[in-house]
């Protein structure tokens, strides 16, 4: 509140001091006014100005940032958009290659046109979960009839397979498998009339079944509701060799492919890891 300036003169008498008080008491009720008004404006700027650390909730009270940032971190929780660091293995009956998200991050080294190509590949890669983990897996197979070794002795059908595994290299734990809860589409089928087999001329007696390759199928978004789920396979099945060795598996790591390990020649896998 203001405090009005109070002038007493006594009667019939005026000092020329009094002028000089006058002014005096009046500069320093002045000065008493202005200190309150810079007071109580300082006052009303530190309710209004929130603290370091804090934001309005929006209706004038504010929020401690700071509090529940260190909340969320004594709670344990990992968010979902931490990069973490990931090692793949997989060995492929003969041929893979392996997406994360939608991007190519490795293939095998030696190209599937090599026969017997049996080694085991690693690759590592960042991605924060969850994330889609797709495979390309081929057989070898010399055309489109599925047959290997033609006009030799040992024409035959090929047999096929893959098997992976993740694992997150902070910890140490392996995070993801193959298994059965991948989903598969079988793009290659050949020969479909397998007595075509021992043919001399296979290429013109056998017959195949090839699928377009869906665009985007390693994607993050693609659907594959339509998919069938991988069917699971046992080592001996399969008789993996050379690199299959190399890699000390988690024991939860099986064998996938199609519903035919001979007939099923290209296959494209999915799955996600969370």
């Amino acid at each position: 509140m203001r405090r009005p300036a109070v002038l007493i003169v006594a009667a019939g008498l005026l000092w020329t001091g009094c002028s000089s008080d006058t002014a005096s008491d009046a500069s320093d009720a002045s000065s008493i006014d202005e200190t309150e008004e810079t007071e109580q404006t300082e006052q009303a700027e530190e309710t209004e100005e929130p603290a370091d650390g804090a934001t309005s909730d929006g209706g004038g009270g504010t929020v401690d940032t700071a509090t529940a940032d260190t909340d969320d971190t004594s709670s344990g929780e990992v968010s979902s958009g931490e990069v973490s660091s990931y090692r793949i293995d997989v060995w492929a009956d003969n041929w893979s290659a392996v997406y994360v998200d939608g991007e190519l991050i490795g293939e095998d080294s030696v190209p599937i046109t090599t026969e017997r190509s049996f080694n085991s590949e690693s690759f590592t890669f960042e991605a924060s979960m969850p994330f889609t983990l797709a495979i390309e897996a081929k057989d070898f197979k010399e055309t489109d009839s599925g047959l290997e070794y033609i006009g030799e002795q040992n024409q035959q059908m090929g047999d096929g397979g893959v098997i992976a595994q993740v694992t997150d290299l902070s910890t140490g734990d392996v995070v993801a498998v193959t298994d059965s809860g991948w989903t598969a589409l079988v793009v290659h089928q050949a020969p479909l009339n397998t007595e075509c087999e021992d043919d001399p001329d296979p290429d013109s007696t056998c017959e195949y079944l090839i699928l377009e390759t869906p665009a985007d199928w390693a994607a993050v978004d693609f659907d594959d509701s339509a998919w069938v789920v991988a069917t699971e396979w046992s080592a001996a099945e399969v008789d993996p060799k050379d690199g299959y060795v190399e890699i000390d598996w988690d024991p939860s790591a099986e064998f996938i492919w199609g519903t035919d390990l001979e007939v099923d020649n290209t296959i494209l896998l999915r799955t996600t890891v969370s």
